[in-house]
């Protein structure tokens, strides 16, 4: 979960009081507390999904950057610890997300069979009280087969769960993540089909530190050499994703008061696998006003069809003020000429 008041930002001294004024005012209206921990391992709920356009000034927009709008919502539930989304794997019009509560979301895209419930799991917590928001912090998820592997920002450690039953089966804090930031810490994750993984971490001056596995980031052991991502200037990565042609796709966010919210798509080849060794990318698209977008930190990627699709959705940080959004498109491909405006 990333709150927006932890963001540092500099300000003139000539709006420091406005600013002091609009943080009181976030904090003492705004911001609503997390929801609190689980009571019970499971619960459902209603899902609702509300209709919106790419951009509501001008509906008939079709394109952004590199990719087609295909269709998006507003998704609402009746649970109360729904939202929060800061990851997702999307399989087979199934979506499986992680909430920054420590929870597991499953339900179906809309459109695509049963849409109309939500089940909500709460992960075992691998390391201190489950009942401490900062150890159910989880912001990234990578999935093969009958397993997942979570990310827990705050303690910087990683989960490996059973998915028929969210059992926990091995975790690590890795030392190397250690020195990660407490609330900037593992924040994007990507499994490669020879079983390597890629860890982000959402801060680190002016690129962010990447840590190269050679094998599962869960068990004791495991190799890993640290890389760094060279990310746009003033945004942070919340997610990235392997796209079919064994390239990265990064999904990364920028915060500026007062409030605006925008996302940049990155699109970088794997990194040579050494320490040192540097990941930059192209840019594809940015949501950015007018457009609809919000706090957007998750990214799922798939093919299907023979077209590659791309679907990111939004952390709502539990705010009124604040929605969750999915959104769905297709990436054209490379060098595909210029669409008219559609």
């Amino acid at each position: 979960m990333t709150t927006f008041l932890n963001k540092k930002r500099s300000v003139p001294k000539s709006g420091r009081l406005l600013f002091l004024l609009a943080a009181f005012f976030a904090l003492t209206t705004i911001v609503e507390p997390a929801p609190p921990p689980p009571r019970a391992a499971r619960v459902e709920g209603r899902l609702t999904a509300e209709p919106v356009a790419l951009d509501p000034g001008d509906p008939a927009r079709g394109r952004v950057g590199a990719l087609i709008y295909r269709r998006g919502w507003v998704l609402r539930s009746d649970a109360p610890r729904f939202g929060g989304l800061s990851a997702m794997h999307v399989e087979n019009g199934a979506v499986t997300a992680i909430s920054d509560v420590g929870d597991v979301l499953r339900f179906r895209l809309p459109g695509t069979g049963d849409t109309g419930r939500v089940a909500i799991t709460a992960l075992p917590v691998p390391y201190g009280s489950p009942l401490r928001k900062r150890n159910r912090d989880t912001e990234a998820v990578a999935v093969a087969g009958g397993e997942a592997w979570v990310s827990f920002e705050r303690n910087n450690l990683i989960a490996r769960y059973r998915r028929s039953d969210w059992r926990l089966e091995a975790f690590q804090r890795p030392e190397a993540m250690r020195r990660w930031g407490g609330n900037s810490g593992a924040e994007a994750m990507v499994r490669l089909p020879d079983g390597r993984f890629i860890l982000f971490a959402e801060g680190g001056g002016t690129a962010s530190r990447v840590l190269l596995y050679a094998g599962d980031p869960a068990m004791a052991g495991t190799r890993s050499v640290e890389a760094r991502y060279r990310r746009p200037t003033g945004y942070r990565p919340t997610d990235a994703a392997l796209l079919p042609d064994s390239r990265l796709m990064i999904l990364n966010r920028r915060v500026d008061w007062p409030v605006r919210l925008s996302a940049k798509l990155v699109i970088a080849d794997l990194p040579a696998w050494r320490a040192g060794a540097v990941i930059e990318g192209r840019e594809v698209a940015t949501l950015e006003a007018p457009l609809t977008v919000d706090n957007m930190e998750a990214l799922s990627v798939a093919r299907e069809n023979g077209r590659t699709i791309v679907r990111i959705a939004s952390d709502d940080n539990f705010m009124r003020v604040q929605r969750t959004l999915l959104l769905e498109f297709e990436l054209l491909p490379e060098r595909a000429p210029q669409l008219r405006r559609q």
